[in-house]
This record gives structure tokens, C-alpha cells and sequence, in this order.
């Protein structure tokens, strides 16, 4: 089909610590179930996307040739005021261009969603979040908890080699 990701990763860039977490979460546990345990291939910006690399194409180019989008929620993104570029664009493919999937996780209870953006709050709305549940902190790795049993569920098929 075209294309080189099976998900592009959207999560909320912050340079205060209460990050760490959800960072973690980006650069360490995700790609260890589903790149390692799962045969996914993940594009994940600060790793995937070069340094001397216009962002802005280079985000959209990696979005393109991405299956799924999957998009991290947290108190950091539904505060934000102003949602970040590849947030942007991301919503527009999965609404308007091309119709890409969406994969939400809920990474910490949001409540209410009326602080999200319009885009989001039709997405949910449609199809609901995965939450991650603290219970998962202590055995994050496992690829059959029930929430990574939920993710793979959304994800594309793997060609997994015998």
C-alpha cells in the first residue's frame, strides 16, 4: 500500500517534568511491545524525524505514509491552548484528506473532553479512547494487557515473517 509506518505518534512535547512519564511511555514502552513484541514499525517524532529536516514536511510526509495516527491525551494536550502542528494536520487527514484511522489512548483520566478540541471531541465521540489504567504501570511491558490487547485491536495487520 504505499506505505513505510504502520503509526505515526502524536503525544504532547513538553520540557517540564511532568513529561517524563508520558515520554517514557513514547520512546521506551511503546516500541518495546509494539516494534519489538508486536513486529509494528512506529514513527515517532525526535526519532524518526532528522535533525536539518523542514518538520513541517517532514511530519506530513511520515503521516502520509502512515496507517494509523495515534494520538496520546493528557491534561498537557486538552490545556493547550494552541494544539501543535502535527496535531493539526493529523486531524485533518483523519477527517477531511484521506481518511486515516485514529487511535486514541487516554493516557491519565480526562473527564470531561469539553476542553478538546472540536476535531477530537467528534473523534471520541465516534469511536471512544483506550485508557491507560495506573494498573498497567506495573506490568507496562506485557503485550497481553488488556490495553495493548485494545491497541493491536486498531492497528493494521502485521505481516509477521515465520
Amino acid at each position: 500500500d504505499g506505505k513505510t509506518y504502520d503509526a505515526y505518534v502524536i503525544y504532547p512535547r513538553s520540557h517540564s517534568n511532568e513529561a517524563n512519564f508520558v515520554e517514557y511511555f513514547v520512546y521506551e514502552i511503546m516500541p518495546d511491545i509494539l516494534e519489538n513484541k508486536c513486529g509494528y514499525k512506529l514513527c515517532i517524532y525526535g526519532r524518526d524525524i532528522y535533525p536539518g529536516e523542514d518538520t513541517a514536511s517532514a511530519i506530513e510526509k511520515r503521516m502520509q505514509k502512515s496507517r494509523r495516527l495515534i494520538i496520546l491525551l493528557t491534561h498537557q494536550l486538552t490545556n493547550c491552548k494552541e494544539p501543535a502542528y502535527d496535531q493539526h494536520i493529523a486531524l485533518y487527514n483523519a477527517l477531511i484528506q484521506n481518511g486515516t484511522k485514529v487511535i486514541l489512548l487516554e493516557m491519565e483520566t480526562i473527564g470531561n473532553y469539553e476542553n478538546l478540541q472540536e476535531s477530537l471531541r467528534f473523534i471520541i465521540k465516534q469511536q471512544g479512547t483506550i485508557k491507560w489504567k495506573e494498573q498497567h504501570t506495573v506490568h507496562p511491558q506485557s503485550s497481553n494487557s488488556k490495553f495493548w490487547k485494545q491497541v493491536r485491536y486498531h492497528m493494521p495487520l502485521t505481516l509477521k515473517s515465520s
